[in-house]
């Protein structure tokens, strides 16, 4: 498992510079005491397993707060959100020489052509989908990745305190997630091959694992 201080730093703008998305935007939480070290950490806990290539593709891609650590290790940025403006993302952006591009859709039907990507990424994505959707999301996931491509998810961990922590948040989680890391684990090793799970614990460590992060490879085994 990763330790604390080999994980790549979380690179954001100043968070006047993010458009928010909508009032459920999560982007301020990244600038809190305690809370944002969390919802950092989760996210630099996956640009960890990226390896860098030509094209990488994050689905679920918010305001953008990834984009400046992925455009070091990859040529292209691309993006996929169903919940966004694509419009004020990319300004922000554009504003900051950096190209990326952004299309409006869906995980369970993506707008490219097969073998396009040598990663696909998504952060705290898939629990937002019922169980029964899982597979038809990560053949998607196969279908857009080149061969011995990465896909590579994080998915928050069913606990008693993840939900207490959103409620303090005032946001009740049973509303919004509904697939458990267990039901996307089991879709994701289905299709594609592990190659590692990785737990992240809570901060202090004295609750257990809060977040996982699966990381998987296209190969032809299991096609």
């Amino acid at each position: 498992m990763p330790k604390r201080n080999n994980l790549p730093r979380l690179k954001l703008l100043p968070s006047r510079c993010y458009k928010s998305v909508s009032k459920n935007d999560p982007i301020r939480f990244y600038f809190w005491p305690v809370i944002g070290t969390m919802y950092r950490r989760r996210v630099e806990f996956c640009l960890a397993e990226c390896r860098g290539g030509k094209r990488v593709l994050e689905v679920g891609f918010g305001a953008g707060v990834t984009f400046l650590n992925l455009h070091e290790n990859y040529e292209e940025i691309h993006g996929l959100d169903l919940n966004v403006s694509i419009k004020d993302v990319s300004s922000v952006f554009r504003a900051k020489k950096i190209e990326v591009n952004l299309q409006s859709g869906s995980v369970l039907e993506m707008p490219y052509a097969d073998n396009s990507f040598d990663t696909v990424l998504l952060i705290s994505i898939l629990e937002h989908l019922r169980p029964a959707q899982q597979i038809q999301a990560f053949r998607e996931i196969r279908r857009v990745l080149k061969p011995e491509g990465q896909a590579i998810y994080g998915v928050p961990i069913e606990r008693t305190l993840m939900v207490f922590m959103f409620r303090l948040l005032g946001c009740n989680i049973r509303e919004h997630h509904f697939s458990t890391e267990k039901d996307v684990h089991n879709a994701a090793n289905s299709v594609l091959d592990q190659v590692r799970l990785i737990q992240m614990e809570s901060m202090p460590p004295l609750f257990g694992p809060v977040y996982e992060v699966g990381h998987f490879i296209k190969t032809d085994s299991k096609w």
